[in-house]
């Protein structure tokens, strides 16, 4: 049985598959990317022992003092957590207040 070339149908043919191997890598490779950048932005971010420090020793700063069995927990812990953000906000204000032209400080 002789089969020629001109007999296959075209999806078969030689000269389709190049093309159908670049197509086919394009789209894996576009698939993959796609999938690596869903992961990376729907993946929390792992908190490290160095910022749990960092934001304790910021909380002792403006008063929390952290000791076993409190009875007042999580209380004092959320207050200081409030006293904390209006520390930065007020830092935030001041900095914004300084960086605009024509504003003289009232602080001498």
């Amino acid at each position: 049985m002789n089969i020629r070339f001109s007999d296959c149908p075209d999806w078969l043919s030689i000269r389709s598959v190049p093309g159908s191997l670049i197509s086919g890598a394009a789209m894996l490779l576009t698939s993959t990317c796609l999938y690596a950048q869903t992961m990376s932005q729907s993946t929390p971010h792992q908190i490290t022992r160095v910022e749990v420090l960092r934001e304790l020793k910021e909380l002792e700063l403006v008063g929390y003092r952290p000791v076993p069995n409190d009875l007042y927990y999580p209380d004092d812990v959320q207050e200081a957590e409030r006293r904390l953000e209006a520390k930065r906000q007020a830092e935030k204000n001041a900095l914004a207040g300084a960086k605009q032209p024509g504003l003289e400080s009232t602080v001498r």
